[in-house]
C-alpha cells in the first residue's frame, strides 16, 4: 500500500473517530461512573468490536447483509434492541449517593457490553463497505491491504476510545457533586436509547 494512501486513511478514520458515537458515549458514561480500570476496559471493548465489524465487512459479510432483506433486518433490531435495553440498564444505574465501587460491574463485563453495541450495529457494517474500498488497489493482493486497513483503523478506534475514557475519568475526579454524576450517567443511557430506535428505523440503501 503506498504511503501517501495509508496516510489519507489514517487522516479519514481519525477524522470519522472523534465524533462521537454510542460506543464513545458509553466509554464516556463508564468511565465517570465506575473508574479508570473499567474505562481502559470499555475502550479494549470498543477496538474488539470495531475488529470483528470490520473484518466481517471484508470478508464479505457486509455485502450479505445489504444484499438479504431478512438478514438486515435481524442484525438491525438485534442491535437496536442492545441498545435499548443497555440504555436502560444504564439509567438504572446512575448514582444517586456520589462515587462509590461498584460492586456488580466488572471490567470483563464492561469490555462485553461495549465490544457488542460496537460490532452489532449496523451502521458500522455498512460504513465500512462503503468506507474502506476507497482505499484499496484491484491490481495489488488484498489480504495484505485489508490486514493494514484492519489494523490501522482498530488501534486508531482503540486510542481514541481511550482518550474520550481517560479524560471522563479526569473529570471524575473534578465533579464531586451526586447529581451532576446522576444526570450525566441518566443522560448517556437516554442517548443510548435514542441510538437503538435510530438504529431500528436504518432503511436499506
Amino acid at each position: 500500500m503506498p504511503f501517501d494512501l495509508w496516510l489519507t486513511f489514517v487522516a479519514a478514520s481519525t477524522a470519522l473517530l472523534l465524533i462521537p458515537g454510542p460506543t464513545v458515549l458509553l466509554v464516556l458514561s463508564y468511565a465517570l461512573s465506575k473508574g479508570r480500570s473499567v474505562a481502559v476496559a470499555s475502550a479494549a471493548g470498543v477496538a474488539f468490536g470495531d475488529l470483528i465489524a470490520m473484518t466481517a465487512s471484508l470478508l464479505g459479510l457486509g455485502a450479505l447483509v445489504l444484499a438479504s432483506a431478512t438478514a438486515f433486518t435481524v442484525l438491525k433490531w438485534v442491535g437496536a434492541a442492545y441498545l435499548v435495553w443497555l440504555g436502560i440498564k444504564l439509567i438504572r444505574s446512575a448514582p444517586t449517593d456520589g462515587l462509590t465501587p461498584a460492586h456488580d460491574v466488572t471490567a470483563n463485563g464492561v469490555f462485553g457490553h461495549t465490544a457488542m453495541v460496537t460490532a452489532l450495529n449496523p451502521k458500522s457494517i455498512a460504513f465500512f463497505i462503503a468506507f474502506v474500498p476507497q482505499f484499496i488497489r484491484p491490481e495489488a493482493a488484498l489480504l495484505p491491504q485489508f490486514a493494514i486497513l484492519i489494523a490501522t483503523f482498530v488501534t486508531l478506534a482503540a486510542l481514541n476510545a481511550l482518550a474520550y475514557a481517560l479524560l471522563a475519568d479526569r473529570l471524575r475526579r473534578v465533579i464531586a457533586r451526586p447529581s451532576v454524576l446522576t444526570w450525566i450517567t441518566r443522560a448517556g443511557g437516554a442517548t443510548l436509547i435514542g441510538m437503538g430506535v435510530l438504529t431500528a428505523t436504518l432503511r436499506r440503501a
